[in-house]
């Protein structure tokens, strides 16, 4: 299943309870969860990573998971580990793992030593300039680990599993305590 961005009114993702998430259609699911999550964070505190570690374990999750799709999605692991989102990649393994995405998972860890061992090759152009970003894709090792990202979907349809968890921990996501319905 493809999710696509859609503009969402806040009414839909500010104050979540299981009454709500069981009527989100499937294809807004995760996106009115991530929302949600991304509130809180801005809420608890203004340093981000500090905000997403407090975070239950599931939330958790969701977040980094959105963001490294999100972000090897559009430019590759190259550019996951290059912008701000690269300080969740020691989370993004654990976080595929509670959601049931050990495909994804084992992947992650791959590229995780990948760019580490290769970290001064890789980050070498990486200058602040576009043209030195761009560069960094000629000869990176973390080229393989994208095509195979790419093709992980074919067997391991993420966006499936992260609405199964959702669906099935929704109790997790809901900010109401008590809410059993």
């Amino acid at each position: 299943m493809r999710i696509l961005p859609t503009s969402l009114d806040p009414s839909e993702y500010l104050y979540l309870t299981v009454s709500k998430i069981d009527k989100t259609h499937d294809s807004r699911l995760i996106q009115v969860i991530f929302h949600n999550i991304r509130e809180k964070i801005r809420s608890l505190d203004e340093h981000e990573f500090r905000a997403v570690s407090s975070l239950s374990k599931a939330r958790q999750a969701i977040y980094v998971i959105w963001h490294l799709q999100s972000e090897v999605n559009n430019g590759g692991f190259n550019q996951f580990y290059f912008n701000p989102t690269g300080k969740y990649a020691h989370l993004a393994p654990q976080a595929l793992s509670l959601v049931g995405a050990n495909r994804f998972s084992q992947l992650v860890v791959k590229a995780n030593m990948t760019y580490e061992d290769y970290y001064d090759k890789i980050t070498n152009q990486q200058d602040g300039t576009i043209e030195g970003f761009s560069k960094s894709y000629d000869n990176n090792p973390l080229n393989e680990l994208d095509r195979q990202f790419y093709q992980l979907y074919g067997k391991e349809d993420l966006n499936s599993i992260l609405i199964h968890f959702i669906r099935t921990h929704k109790q997790n996501f809901s900010d109401c305590p008590d809410d059993s319905r």
